[in-house]
């Protein structure tokens, strides 16, 4: 090949490279809008009048925007027979997701610790078995668990929901930690309790904060997998001690003569923004976290 020629093909080159990457942004592009549509006519929906929802289309931005809907939706959406909004059963999720959230997380710490720096006789047995319960189907645990919520007094209540997430979520946190500690270097466990250290010393101080990245990706997705959770809080709780996915349920199907889309809509939208907060401000923790335990165990 001549030298002379040599420059028009790395031209050639060059352009073909900024055509792939055009290519795979318009491809990506129209992938984000394919995903967004459904929120924007969500939200469009819930800052829109009944008459105006009436009388445009589905993908029209709203000629005015009103929070008459999110204010009904938050304190004055009719759910069964009352009328006092999501309000309190949001309060409801919050009490009910936090502490199942934290008690579940440091006792699959502790798990995933224990399994793996303090290797005892039938750690791997028992690890099979805790894991097998993270296939167990929803459905096959809801009368079992039913009679021990009645036998304990919780039935009904959210500190009952609270211990169903408790004890199902810690087959997956069990998980996340145990393929995180196992990369974590067990010279620095044994030069600790050369120093005296013991179990939960090592654990608290030197451990738990090495954790980081294992801890974020627990975080999420147990309150993920808690606060969106229907069909326990539709089961174990009632009336008043209802989660907000109940709730939403309930002024979804709610009928008073004429169908408030706008209503719903907003309602919708409240009951996901705590998941969706929890991704956008944790999300490159989330990502980061799950590349640090991929390749461990």
């Amino acid at each position: 090949m001549s030298r002379r020629n040599a420059p028009g093909i790395v031209r050639a080159e060059g352009r073909w490279a900024i055509a792939q990457r055009v290519m795979l942004f318009a491809v990506l592009g129209l992938f984000c809008v394919y995903y967004l549509i459904p929120l924007v006519v969500m939200v469009s929906t819930s800052l829109k009048s009944l008459e105006e929802i009436r009388q445009g289309t589905l993908l029209a931005l709203p000629q005015s925007i009103r929070f008459d809907a999110w204010a009904k939706a938050w304190g004055s959406a009719c759910v069964g027979v009352r009328c006092n909004g999501l309000e309190p059963y949001v309060w409801n999720s919050v009490l009910m997701t936090v502490p199942a959230v934290a008690i579940s997380t440091l006792l699959g710490a502790v798990n995933g610790y224990a399994l793996t720096k303090w290797r005892f006789r039938g750690a791997d047995i028992i690890f099979a078995m805790m894991l097998f319960g993270a296939f167990i189907p929803f459905q096959v645990v809801l009368l079992p668990m039913a009679r021990t919520l009645g036998q304990l007094g919780l039935a009904g209540t959210v500190p009952g929901l609270i211990l169903v997430h408790t004890v199902y979520g810690l087959a997956f946190t069990t998980l996340f930690f145990r393929n995180f500690f196992i990369g974590v270097s067990d010279g620095i466990v044994q030069a600790a309790r050369i120093d005296g250290a013991g179990f939960f010393g090592i654990f608290f101080r030197i451990v738990l904060p090495m954790s980081l990245p294992a801890i974020v990706v627990t975080v999420i997705w147990q309150f993920t997998q808690v606060w969106n959770d229907f069909l326990f809080g539709v089961a174990f709780t009632i009336g008043d001690s209802n989660p907000v996915t109940v709730a939403l349920n309930n002024v979804v199907n709610t009928s008073t003569g004429v169908k408030e889309y706008n209503v719903d809509m907003a309602a919708a939208i409240i009951t996901a923004l705590p998941t969706l907060l929890v991704y956008v401000v944790a999300g490159a923790y989330f990502v980061r976290g799950l590349s640090a335990g991929a390749v461990k165990g």
